[in-house]
């Protein structure tokens, strides 16, 4: 999708601080960091929220999950980590393309994202 941000990133014409890629999904540093440790996981495929998943998207989110606990350890998450995915404008979701939130660092609350 040509103007979608995380597209963008995805294609290389907006630069990231990647963490982790492969031909299904890429790992990145969120630029406005909410936790020592947030990183986002994206899908390469636009899908626009949790709300547009279907069957299809079944392997590519157990391969993302897989990812996830494969970054956790990478990045020494040894005290515990946070996934979040906000789902529309009123869960927060300012991107428009499905990702995953995984923070860490320091003591979550609830009202963290």
């Amino acid at each position: 999708m040509e103007d979608c941000l995380f597209c963008s990133i995805v294609s290389g014409a907006i630069p990231s601080k990647k963490v982790y890629e492969d031909d299904l999904c890429l790992a990145f540093r969120d630029i406005n960091p909410l936790a020592p440790t947030h990183v986002l996981v994206i899908p390469k495929e636009h899908i626009a929220s949790c709300a547009e998943l279907s069957e299809e998207h079944e392997a590519l989110i157990g391969h993302i999950f897989t990812v996830i606990a494969k970054l956790a350890k990478e990045l020494g998450l040894k005290n515990g980590f946070r996934v979040v995915s906000n789902s529309g404008v009123d869960a927060g979701q300012t991107v428009g393309h499905l990702h995953f939130h995984v923070l860490a660092g320091k003591p979550m609350n609830a009202k963290m994202v």
